[in-house]
């Protein structure tokens, strides 16, 4: 029969249930030892994939401990277990590392399958909350996730089970990662859609207006010419040439407010006069990111993007770079 709904009771078993699970983990923590680095290390031999498979509620918690490692450069992919029996074998080779996960060790399907996977020389990690399990007797390594009891008030349903099976595969994938060397960047490269991936993989030259986009006059252009320019340019900015078109310098429209503050009447004068000489610029094969970094720290709403040789390629401004989600 239905309980009536009540606040303080569910917010104590939800109390019970995060009590029981940080301390499924803490337990786990304390218990690794060498079989943790051996896993590790037979991973890292390995020549081919992890795969890892279970199947219910462990086969959920496989799933997302294949995307992590898959994510962190251990390349790894799910392999259902029910299916593994029905063709899906075919998927595993010799040169791969098997992690098979049963809080029972006695599922039927994965001790189906690992007779067939050990017998073309592939490896098993298992990882059971049962040392004495089928499925952990016939592992290469056996990682114990055992747990005191579920966070379920029937001690049924998987729950303090599941959390630390995926918090030891967690635990695996960052070990993983630290062996291999991985960073920031390689993260970035296999998260290319990401926002990690957008600030540690777009250039300067993805987001920067080319020189043919960029507002430019000559330096002896009188100030309604340059703000003309500036109006049809849309950067708040116009680049100043001398004689040779070589960049001489920029104007924005800060240097227009300063220079009215100072000087009145500017109408006559020649924008070469009021330009900023030798302006901030950055190289188009930099990071977006550090257009970003430079514009914050420098104050300025525009960068001038120059290549190797000094020639103006390019301009940018914070509006560009919010476009393309740097920002």
């Amino acid at each position: 029969m239905a309980q009536e709904a009540n606040d303080e009771r569910s917010l104590a078993m939800a109390r019970r249930v995060l009590q029981i699970e940080a301390a499924a983990v803490t337990a786990l923590a304390e218990r690794l030892g060498p079989e943790f680095a051996a896993a590790v290390a037979l991973i890292l031999d390995c020549r081919g994939r992890v795969i890892v498979s279970g199947i219910g509620k462990s086969g959920h918690i496989a799933r997302k401990i294949a995307a992590t490692m898959a994510s962190t450069g251990t390349p790894a992919y799910f392999v259902h277990a029910a299916e593994a029996v029905h063709g899906d074998l075919g998927m595993i080779t010799r040169d791969d590392v098997l992690i098979a996960l049963s809080n029972s060790g006695e599922n039927e399907e994965l001790l189906t399958i690992v007779p067939l996977v050990k017998r073309q020389g592939g490896r098993l990690i298992a990882v059971t909350g049962n040392d004495a399990s089928s499925l952990a007797r016939e592992a290469d390594i056996h990682l114990d996730a055992r747990v005191d009891e579920e966070a379920c008030p029937l001690n049924l349903a998987p729950t303090a089970s599941t959390t630390a099976a995926l918090a030891l595969g967690d635990a695996l994938a960052v070990a993983l990662l630290d062996a291999r060397g991985f960073g920031a960047e390689d993260f970035a490269r296999s998260h290319p859609g990401g926002a990690l991936g957008r600030r540690l993989l777009t250039h300067v030259r993805d987001v920067m207006r080319p020189t043919a986009e960029v507002p430019k006059v000559s330096h002896g252009a009188s100030l309604p010419e340059a703000l003309l320019a500036m109006t049809r340019g849309g950067m708040g900015m116009v680049a100043v040439l001398d004689d040779a078109q070589r960049l001489l310098g920029i104007f924005t429209d800060g240097d227009l407010r300063r220079a009215m503050e100072k000087l009145g009447d500017l109408r006559t004068t020649p924008v070469g006069g009021l330009a900023t000489r030798n302006p901030r610029a950055i190289g188009p094969d930099r990071l977006a990111v550090e257009a970003v970094e430079m514009m914050e720290r420098h104050k300025i709403n525009q960068l001038l993007v120059m290549d190797e040789a000094g020639n103006l390629c390019g301009a940018l401004d914070m509006h560009d770079l919010f476009r393309a989600k740097v920002v």
